[in-house]
Order: structure tokens, then sequence, then C-alpha cells
């Protein structure tokens, strides 16, 4: 998941590794969001699959499909499973509340906590209809949630059940979640910019049924809870590079989608 405040967002632009290694992920930057570092000079074993910031929006942690952590500014690292060999790849992160630890989820919803991160349940070993895609935490940071492809929810520790798209037909498979700052309701997003809110998330926008130029991969909520982004996938031929995937132009913003309740921007998609 990528963490977000309002008026903040870091993306990842991702190059699609080749048969040995993937090119470093690159952190753009855009509003009052800081660019404290990134792996682009670095050759990498496993793309980044997550980035999350830090409490004072200082700095950033990322998370590559196999465990690996990298972290920027002031976010502290606090341990990873790079170099361990895991039953599926990891699909995303969640940082604590206190920024003292993290939690990294799987494809098949095994949990692996770090620093303060405590273990509230998982999926692990369970047999499941869609593999995980993503996970977010209530404020307390005593629980968290995973949502599967289909849309289906589970709740662990204190993060509350508050309705899912389990069992429904999809026209595409969701793809990220993201909580309300008050815990008590959650949105999901599909890859064609669908949006399912439950509990006391609203909608105030989505681009299901819109022509994108890529996939919808993550959505984060602004600090308010009234409005979110989504980032979108586009593939990008370079010369002399294998295709790269990017969530949004350095320069230009393209590729980010903003929903708010007062207004709705959409920059290029």
């Amino acid at each position: 998941m990528i963490a977000l405040t309002l008026g903040l967002a870091w993306l990842l632009g991702t190059t699609a590794p080749p048969a040995a290694a993937a090119a470093g992920e690159e952190v753009l930057a855009f509003g009052d969001a800081p660019f404290l570092g990134s792996n682009r000079s670095l050759a990498l074993s496993h793309p980044i699959v997550g980035i999350s910031a830090s409490p004072s929006n200082r700095g950033y942690l990322m998370v590559a499909s196999d465990g690996g952590i990298f972290g920027f500014g002031d976010a502290a690292y606090y341990g990873s499973t790079g170099g361990i060999r895991l039953d599926q790849p990891v699909v995303g992160m969640e940082a604590t509340p206190t920024g003292q630890g993290y939690w990294l989820v799987a494809s098949d919803g095994g949990i692996f906590g770090f620093g303060d991160a405590a273990y509230f349940g998982s999926t692990g070993g369970s047999r499941l209809n869609q593999r995980v895609v993503g996970m977010a935490s209530p404020p307390a940071g005593r629980g968290y949630w995973l949502v599967a492809a289909d849309g289906g929810i589970f709740a662990f520790g204190d993060a509350g059940y508050f309705g899912s798209t389990g069992g429904s037909p999809l026209d595409q498979p969701v793809v990220d979640m993201a909580a309300t700052p008050t815990g008590r309701g959650y949105r999901l997003v599909a890859s064609d910019g669908g949006i399912f809110a439950f509990g006391d998330a609203t909608f105030v926008g989505g681009a299901g049924g819109t022509a994108l130029a890529g996939r919808v991969v993550v959505l984060a909520s602004t600090t308010t809870g009234g409005g979110y982004w989504m980032a979108v996938q586009r593939t990008v031929v370079l010369p002399g590079s294998p295709s790269a995937w990017i969530l949004a132009d350095r320069s230009t913003g393209q590729g980010l989608l903003e929903y708010r309740a007062d207004a709705r921007r959409r920059h290029g998609c």
C-alpha cells in the first residue's frame, strides 16, 4: 500500500524486471511530500510492491516482493524477510501508527510483523478463493484488514468488518484498500478504478467505466477521509530498456487520479 496524507503523495516509478534483476524503483514526490531517496540506481533482485510513510512524513519505507525493506529519511528499519524463502511473494506493507514497526503481507495472507507491529492473525495456510492483494490498519494499530482480489475482507484484532464484495461478480479484480481515519470503514478499489465503500467510507467518485491509460494499482485516503487518491500503472516503452510501469509523470503528474468531496481532478489518465 502507498501511505498518503492530505497534500502528500509518494508514487513509485517501476521498471519491469529483465531475466536477472529489476531496475531500481523511483519515488516521485508531489505536493509537500519531500523526496528523501530511492532505489533508482540499484539493481534489485525483486520489484518494489509497496511504500509507506513515517508518521512525521519525513521518511518512507519501500518493500520488495521478497520482503526486502528499504528505508529513507527518518523511517527506521526493524527487520525484513529478504533472504528468507517465502511460500508466496509479499504484496504490500502497512506501518504502525508509531512508526516503530510495520507489517508485511504475502499473497496467501501470511503476515510478518516487525518492531512494535503485533501479530493478530492471518490467512496463511488457509485455502482462499482469491489471492490477497493488500492490507490496511485501523488508527490505533491494534489490528488489520486483508483484502483479496475478489474483494473478500479478512479482519483481525480490533479491525471491524463492514462488508465486502466477496461473492459478488466484479468487472475487474480488487487491487487495494484504504481505511478511513476513524477506522470504522474502508474503501476497496478495482483495477478499472471502481470504488466500493463500506462503513463510514463515502463514495466521492471513481474511474469505473472510464477509459484509462493503464490499470489502477493503489489507493490511499486523505487524512480527513473525505477523499482518496488512486495511482494508475501505465506501460511505457523506453529506448534500450524493458517496458516500464510508472504511476505518475515526474513533471505533469499524469497517471494520478484524485477524488475529494468538494473537487475532482484528473491528470492525463
